[in-house]
């Protein structure tokens, strides 16, 4: 993804699609115009450029997948090339670990590779059948190792990130989740309330339902209670049914506190401590309040009146994001519009709030948590849309991210800020690659209110429409 991204950043550059000659793939590349005698284990580059740009973007990207693997092409190897998963187990030190992201119809296999090789498993892959997810995660539990996954975007593991993950402080509170985004936003709030973390355990989003009953989750707060690092458990879900979080209750540490952030759970009859979003959660865990935001409702009461349309535009590219904006704008707005709320699909002159990290928006694209053109895109439409009135975004820092988002929105937020109110939050820490303070300044520098959290950003964007 970041490959493909510097690509089509270079001059004359119109697109650039770069993957494996999965099916899925090759499909995407027809619609490019391009067909492909590729397997799934080829490389396809394809480049759309005029002259002689394109032939240069391919020696460009080449050089940079042949970096990948140990220098550039032609370069002697730094470290053994291994091409089997068992082998790279044994080429290396006392591995634990097995970071998986190839298509689902390999993944299963690889998985029950390492676990045979006594490793944990981060699956990054989708499209993994329920079944055999439930074969991984009973085997895993078995052997006493972890099954993070499939569709886990997030991990920490004694301070070391895996997929999409921050740079947060090191403290007593393990995070069991099965939302990405939403164990990012709660290590983060964790991290500036000086709290601190020992590890997050991602599940896989499927783990709190039907036959799975909280497999992962079991086993993740079992190894977690044996961890003298950890002192308290935040458990992060998204809305899990009742007979998920009674499948947590069965498995509670007996010697451990636990707190849990079920986003849009409404608390009753919880066997334990639950909070309805990630802020309580955090707050809780952490032993403190939620920031003070009188002052950024101050200035959303300031600026209301500058804002002529009535209609709400939310842009996420976190999924648990986007979830936890629309329990509390729902109640208040009615039915939201989109791909996350009870509303049409599709606005029309009313509240609309859109996860872009949905498969159709993901589609021969990276993740818009690498790749801003398609928020950028509606950025740039909002701006001339009279109806807008408020326009609600997330900003993720970490590793995996892209470099410098707030820098990439902020002329479009800037044009949008001239006739709606721009209300956003930054999921990150100030040792993030991207230093969260710096992007904060980025955005408040283009016109836009930059909330505490993202709960505390959809409670001032109701303010701003009331």
């Amino acid at each position: 993804m970041r490959i493909a991204r510097a690509v089509r950043e270079r001059d004359g550059v119109e697109r650039c699609e770069l993957g494996m000659g999965t099916p899925a793939n090759l499909e995407v590349l027809e619609d490019f115009g391009v067909s492909a005698p590729a397997t799934p284990g080829d490389l396809v580059i394809a480049v759309e450029a005029p002259d002689d740009s394109a032939a240069s973007a391919l020696d460009y990207a080449e050089h940079e997948v042949g970096s990948l693997d140990g220098g550039a092409p032609g370069a002697p190897a730094s470290r053994p090339r291994v091409r089997s998963l068992p082998a790279a187990a044994r080429a290396l030190e006392d591995p634990n670990v097995a970071l998986i992201s190839v298509p689902g119809e390999y993944a299963t296999l690889e998985a029950h590779r390492a676990l045979s090789a006594g490793l944990h498993v981060f699956l990054f892959s989708d499209h993994v059948p329920l079944e055999a997810e439930i074969e991984l995660k009973q085997r895993g539990a078995a052997l006493g190792l972890l099954v993070m996954g499939p569709e886990c975007g997030t991990a920490m593991l004694g301070g070391i990130g895996l997929g999409f993950a921050n740079v947060v402080r090191p403290g007593p509170v393990g995070i069991v989740a099965a939302a990405g985004t939403g164990a990012q936003e709660s290590a983060c709030l964790l991290d500036a309330a000086g709290a601190g973390v020992s590890h997050i355990i991602g599940v896989g989003g499927r783990d709190l339902r039907g036959e799975l009953s909280g497999l992962m989750f079991a086993q993740a707060m079992r190894l977690l209670a044996r961890d003298e690092r950890t002192e308290k458990l935040l458990l992060v879900a998204k809305a899990p049914t009742a007979e998920g979080v009674q499948a947590i209750a069965d498995h509670l540490p007996a010697d451990l506190p636990v707190v849990a952030a079920f986003v849009g759970w409404d608390g009753a009859n919880a066997p334990f401590e639950v909070h309805p979003t990630l802020e309580a959660g955090a707050a809780a865990a952490a032993g403190t309040a939620p920031p003070d935001t009188s002052p950024l409702e101050r200035e959303v009461d300031a600026r209301r009146s500058g804002a002529s349309g009535r209609c709400l535009l939310g842009l996420y590219s976190g999924g648990s994001l986007a979830h936890e904006a629309i329990t509390l704008l729902e109640p208040k707005l009615g039915p939201i519009a989109g791909n996350v709320g009870h509303g049409p699909e599709h606005a029309d002159g009313m509240h609309a709030l859109l996860d872009l990290g949905e498969a159709e928006y993901t589609q021969s694209r990276p993740h818009p948590m690498v790749d801003l053109e398609t928020r950028t895109a509606m950025l740039e439409q909002a701006a001339e849309d009279e109806r807008v009135g408020c326009v609600l975004l997330d900003v993720v820092l970490g590793f995996a991210g892209h470099p410098d988002p707030a820098a990439a929105l902020a002329p479009a937020i800037e044009r949008v800020t001239k006739r709606a109110t721009v209300i956003t939050h930054v999921c990150g820490t100030p040792d993030d690659p991207q230093d969260s303070k710096r992007q904060t300044r980025i955005l408040a520098g283009a016109g836009a209110l930059v909330a505490p959290s993202n709960a505390a950003a959809a409670r001032l964007a109701l303010r701003s429409l009331s």
